[in-house]
């Protein structure tokens, strides 16, 4: 005997890969972060929340520590930093999420539109530019400043 079973569609929204891949190129390794967080919250997983937001962190530092500290940075094109995190991003997100996201969507759950990754991309790259700009900004003025 067969029963008609309806079954919902999930009630929550994630960011799919591609949004993710935007929102990242943006605004780098903190928003990659914060969106694969999100997504992993709202599936459930606790524990990789708080993974995403450490590995983001410490990518995010050395990403910094390696354009300000390494030489010859300037013969890189511009364009292959954010090209190589995104990239990263990518990998590690089909890895951790991908047959979630496929799942979510196959069972007719919501995603975000990219547009939220773009504003969100743009956001945390001002505020990564904040955070980097205030203490140089802040370095400068004392060496202006300082009696020599």
């Amino acid at each position: 005997m067969e029963e008609d079973v309806i079954i919902l569609p999930p009630n929550y929204k994630l960011y799919n890969d591609r949004s993710i891949y935007i929102g990242t190129f943006l605004g780098g390794p903190l928003v990659a972060g914060y969106l694969a967080a999100e997504n992993f919250k709202q599936l459930g997983q606790r524990s990789a929340v708080k993974t995403a937001w450490i590995v983001a962190i410490i990518a995010t530092i050395l990403i910094c520590s390696m354009v300000f500290l390494m030489p010859g940075i300037q013969n890189v094109p511009r364009i292959l930093i954010p090209l190589i995190y995104t990239g990263i991003a990518q990998f590690v997100i089909y890895k951790y999420q991908g047959d979630s996201i496929k799942r979510h969507i196959a069972e007719g759950g919501k995603i975000y539109s990219p547009w939220r990754a773009v504003l969100i991309g743009i956001i945390g790259a001002v505020v990564l530019v904040a955070i980097i700009a205030i203490p140089v900004f802040l370095f400068l003025q004392g060496e202006i400043t300082s009696p020599s």
